[in-house]
């Protein structure tokens, strides 16, 4: 799988002619753009997990000729924004459900937040997820009952996940969170079977150095936390290689 980073959660994935794209809201480096332009796919999904301005934006209506289908989590129907994009090419889907076609396989968890994650099977058997805004969102100025909720709500939807399989795991590792800012990953790396992590949600952030907590937890899951629009990692056989 080639992956490129576009911007905050907003990673463009490729497995063969598949190519995937997940919470788009802004793509300096001109990811997306250049590949929809050279056209080397024959299907291309394009993911929104909810609607906040930095997971969904606008400027994807511009690729709905070559789109095979927007998957947009259900919030984002409620949006005036999402009213400039062909009807007849999205599919709003809602937590703890499923859409297939002759192509992918798509499952959507719930978040801690807004909207949902993706769990996304591709062509080749490749298991992608993208967690969205699913966090243990545990900020330091929060009150005790806050604090306490934010794990009981976490925990909870970890449940659904237990054992999960994927390839590449998208997660936020959010540095405004400070120390608190792996809880969730760590959790999340524990309870799954996953074979990469990529950091996200990460803007103005440098990069992400794992602590020997995670490292304890993820038993030697290589990691990347890109810090750059535009950077690139190839992923196979268990690690990212950053060759083009």
């Amino acid at each position: 799988m080639e992956i490129n980073y576009l911007l905050n959660s907003g990673f463009m994935v490729q497995d063969g002619k598949t190519l995937l794209v997940f919470d788009d809201y802004e793509d300096p480096a001109g990811i997306v753009n250049a590949a929809y332009d050279k056209g080397d796919f024959d299907r291309l999904y394009i993911f929104a997990t909810h609607a906040h301005f930095d997971h969904f934006g606008t400027h994807i209506r511009a690729y709905a000729l070559k789109t095979t289908r927007y998957i947009f989590s259900s919030d984002v129907k409620r949006t005036k924004r999402v009213k400039i994009f062909p009807t007849n090419k999205i599919t709003y889907m809602k937590r703890y459900s499923e859409w297939t076609d002759d192509v992918i396989t798509v499952r959507s968890y719930d978040s801690t937040d807004v909207g949902i994650s993706f769990l996304v099977q591709t062509p080749s058997g490749k298991k992608i997820f993208h967690a969205g805004d699913f966090n243990w969102w545990h900020w330091d100025d929060e009150t005790l009952d806050n604090l306490e909720l934010a794990e009981k709500v976490f925990k909870r939807q970890l449940k659904r996940l237990e054992g999960m399989e994927a390839d590449v795991a998208f997660f936020p590792i959010d540095g405004r969170l400070g120390t608190s800012q792996e809880m969730g990953a760590i959790e999340f790396v524990a309870r799954t079977k996953i074979k990469g992590f990529v950091a996200m949600h990460r803007v103005d952030y440098p990069i992400w150095e794992p602590s020997q907590k995670f490292l304890s937890v993820s038993k030697d899951i290589p990691t990347w936390s890109p810090t750059k629009p535009g950077e690139h990692r190839s992923f196979d056989g268990g690690k990212f290689y950053d060759e083009i």
